[in-house]
Formats: structure tokens, C-alpha cells, sequence
């Protein structure tokens, strides 16, 4: 008899675990924006959703939903630039809008202003090639979206509206391209703080 009602208790626990795992994660929506909590990328592990939020330019303009994915959600610059493992940074633009000049030299500033000229002489070259890459885009619309995935051992796979457009290689890239949205001078002080899951 006891061993029946512990097999019950049993059955009871288990469909409770099942029914829980049958709830579909849902997707953060920011500005009509729909970002997955989980996603996996080319080549690389299963990344969770750090945070996300709005880039404004000149406090009103918005120009773009920013998000970060790690293997395991972090609060702390220091912390995510100390992470070996793959990332995902996305910008999905809001603006009707965006040049890729305006998207470069936006890059450009926030790279001048984080890193030292020793670190910037020794990326200067693939942040030219970023450029370039950039350069022949010309504009990007609402809707459109650059999705920049870090992979160990790969580098930085830099996808356009859904294209494949370059592959950087070095992991000192990708933690430079870090500090546009969690350097010290960050291109945005609310946008870090989302991408840091501190607000939303």
C-alpha cells in the first residue's frame, strides 16, 4: 500500500514536471520586435537572451533594438568581456531609415572612445573590413536587422538581413565590438543597462 501511494506521488510529480516543460518559452517584444529567450547559432552552443532595449539617438530618435545572447546570463560588463564562449549581439533597426555611414561612424566613435590606441592599432585592420562590408549596404530599412555572432575558434560571423556577409577572425575583435554597447562610454547608458538585464 505505501509503495503504491509513493508510486502515485510519483506519477503525480513527474506529469507536474512535464506540463511545466510543455510551456512554450515565450519571446521578449520590444517596439514590436520579437526576440527569443533561446536561440542556436551556426557552429556554436544554445545562447540565452542577456537582455535587450532600445538604442536612442539625440534621447527621442530610436534607432534600433540592441540584444545580447550568452551561454549564461551576466549583469556585469567585466563579467561578459572575461567570457570565452560564443555571443550573439543583434541590431534590428526601428528607424525608417539607417545609412551604413551613419552605422559606421557610429562604430567608429564608440571604438575611438573605448579602447586605447594600442588595442585600436591592433584591430584597425578588421574594423576596416567591417567598414568596407558595411560600405556596400548603403542604407538598412525598419525591419531590416545586422546579427554579429561570436564563435570560439571561428571569430565573428557578421550576418545582413539574413545573409552571410563576412567572417572576422580573432576573439580580441568581438570583445573590442563589446564596447560599443558595454564599454565604459557605451553609444547608449540605457541600451548597456538592458543588454546587462538590468532594465527593460
Amino acid at each position: 500500500m505505501r509503495i503504491r501511494n509513493l508510486f502515485k506521488l510519483f506519477l503525480a510529480a513527474a506529469a507536474i514536471v512535464a506540463a511545466f516543460a510543455a510551456v512554450p518559452v515565450q519571446a521578449l517584444d520590444i517596439e514590436g520586435i520579437k526576440l527569443e529567450e533561446k536561440i542556436q547559432i551556426k557552429g556554436g552552443p544554445t545562447l540565452v537572451l542577456n537582455g535587450a532595449g532600445v538604442r536612442h539617438k539625440l534621447a527621442f530618435l530610436k534607432v534600433y533594438v540592441g540584444s545580447l545572447y550568452l551561454q549564461e546570463k551576466k549583469s556585469d560588463s567585466a563579467a561578459v568581456f572575461a567570457d570565452n564562449g560564443a555571443k550573439r549581439v543583434t541590431m534590428h533597426i526601428l528607424a525608417n531609415e539607417v545609412s551604413a555611414q551613419d552605422l559606421v561612424a557610429s562604430v567608429n566613435n564608440a571604438l575611438a572612445v573605448n579602447l586605447s590606441p594600442h588595442e585600436l592599432a591592433l584591430v584597425e585592420k578588421r574594423i576596416r573590413d567591417l567598414n568596407n562590408m558595411m560600405g556596400s549596404i548603403k542604407t538598412l530599412g525598419r525591419g531590416g536587422a545586422v546579427q554579429l555572432d561570436y564563435v570560439p575558434d571561428v571569430g565573428t560571423r557578421i550576418t545582413v538581413n539574413g545573409e552571410e556577409k563576412l567572417t572576422i577572425p580573432g576573439a580580441d575583435f568581438f570583445s573590442a565590438l563589446l564596447h560599443i554597447w558595454l564599454g565604459e562610454k557605451p553609444v547608449d547608458g540605457r541600451l548597456r543597462d538592458a543588454m546587462l538585464g538590468k532594465s527593460r
